[in-house]
This record gives structure tokens, sequence and C-alpha cells, in this order.
């Protein structure tokens, strides 16, 4: 199943515009009779300037797509484009630099460098790759996220949340056409994840950014334009203006049917 679901399988939206799209993405683990599916065919459209959250049981493929899609793993069939530029098939030095210069990654885990302070942090894949922050658009960010007080912070002086909240800065910082989250609240309390949530869907709503969000958690997928609802690597469902109550009737809808 596609989404927008008016899409013509295997063909482009033409539509909406999108930051990222897949036909015939197909993912599989080992060969033979042993191989397992994690990717089955799937078709997928990323809208640009949205939240997408993607949901499903565990097994389900949710990180998968999105590893796949960000150019963080190979596929075994299928294309996957970013923007315009089809990655599948790139080699992986273009692939590192795609995803450096193209790409923004938070994480459960926050991945902060402990000497840096948290202004270090938010620059340095652009440091990295010898590139000049645009300092309107970094200020932008940081303000944003609430930071201004706490960039000559390192991470040890900072709460869990704001750590995170660090990690959101330094994927935006370089003003990447598509976010990539994968449980971006899983090690933050309910309060701290709440403002994480917050502020992705603020980076949507202010920044004009493109989230896709891999979560387990109604309530974070309440965040989002809409939600991609896997099992047995297929999209099997698609939710467009989620509330936490109704995604969870739909997650338990599919384990009555799983356990039939």
């Amino acid at each position: 199943m596609s989404t927008p679901a008016t899409a013509p399988a295997h063909e482009p939206a033409t539509d909406v515009p999108l930051a990222a799209r897949a036909r015939g993405l197909t993912k599989a683990y080992g060969t033979g009779e042993t191989a397992v599916v994690a990717l089955d065919a799937v078709d997928v459209d990323i809208a640009r300037g949205r939240f997408t959250a993607v949901m499903g049981p565990s097994g389900s493929g949710k990180s998968t797509l999105m590893h796949c899609l960000a150019g963080l793993d190979t596929v075994s069939a299928g294309r996957i484009w970013l923007g315009d530029t089809e990655i599948t098939g790139l080699r992986e030095r273009e692939l590192t630099r795609l995803r450096r210069d193209r790409i923004g990654f938070v994480f459960q885990a926050f991945n902060l460098l402990p000497t840096l302070t948290a202004a270090e942090n938010i620059t340095l894949p652009m440091d990295i790759a010898g590139r000049r922050p645009d300092r309107e658009w970094v200020d932008r960010v940081i303000d944003t996220l609430g930071l201004r007080d706490r960039l000559e912070h390192r991470p040890a002086q900072l709460s869990g949340g704001q750590q995170q909240r660090v990690a959101c800065a330094r994927a935006l910082a370089s003003r990447p056409e598509l976010i990539f989250a994968d449980e971006p609240t899983g090690n933050l309390d309910s309060r701290s994840g709440a403002e994480v949530l917050g502020f992705l869907r603020e980076a949507v709503d202010r920044l004009d950014q493109t989230v896709v969000m891999v979560t387990h958690d109604p309530g974070s997928a309440a965040h989002a334009d809409l939600v991609l609802f896997l099992a047995d690597g297929r999209i099997v469902d698609v939710m467009h203006e989620p509330t936490a109550e109704a995604v969870l009737e739909r997650l338990k809808r599919f384990d009555a049917l799983r356990k039939n």
C-alpha cells in the first residue's frame, strides 16, 4: 500500500512535493529458506514539509524502512529517491556525503561529544565537513529549541531533555531536506519527551522542515500529520491527522487480527 493512497503503485505522486519516495522497496536478510523479509515491496511517499510517524509491532520493518530511506542500509530490490536524487546504487562515499549534507538524524541515544559545549556539538557535522554554518539559521534553530542559555554547557551539565534538544538542533543546523528521528523520546521522562516532540512539531510548522519519526508510542505519533502502520514488512494502513486514542485503537485492531 502506498501513501498517499491516491498515488498509483510504483508511480511518483504528482499532487504534493516529495522529500523522499520509494518504489518496490524490499529488504531481505539471509538467503534461501532461511531468508527473513524485513520489507516486502513497499511503496511510500514522504511529503515535504510534513511530520510523518512510522509505527508497527516489533519486527514489522519500521526501523529498517527508516534506515533504507536514509541510505544507512542497502536494499535487496527497489528504488529510493531523496528529492530528485536516486540513492539506490550510490557508492558509499557518495552516500556519506549525501547523508552529511542533506539529511539530519535524531536517535534515542543523544550521541553528543562530552568534551564539547552544546554550541560546538550543534555545529560539529558542518565543522567536520569544512562548511561555514548559516549563522542566522542556526540562531533561529537555537531560539526555537530554547537553547540560548545552554550553549556553553557541556552534555554532563544538561538534563536528558536538554541533551536531546541539542541533538535536535544539530540535526536541524545544516538545514537538511529530511530529518529522521528513531524513537527520539526513548531515553526521556514523559515531560522531556513531550518537549522534544513539541520541538519536532515546531521544526515542521515554524522552520518548514520534513520529519520522519519511528515510534511505538501512540502519544508520540499524535504529534505527526500522518501515521504509516507497518506489519510484516508492508504498509498496511495510513492515518491522517492522528490522535493518541485513534492510533491506540488502530494498534489494538491490528493485534487482534494478528492473534486470529
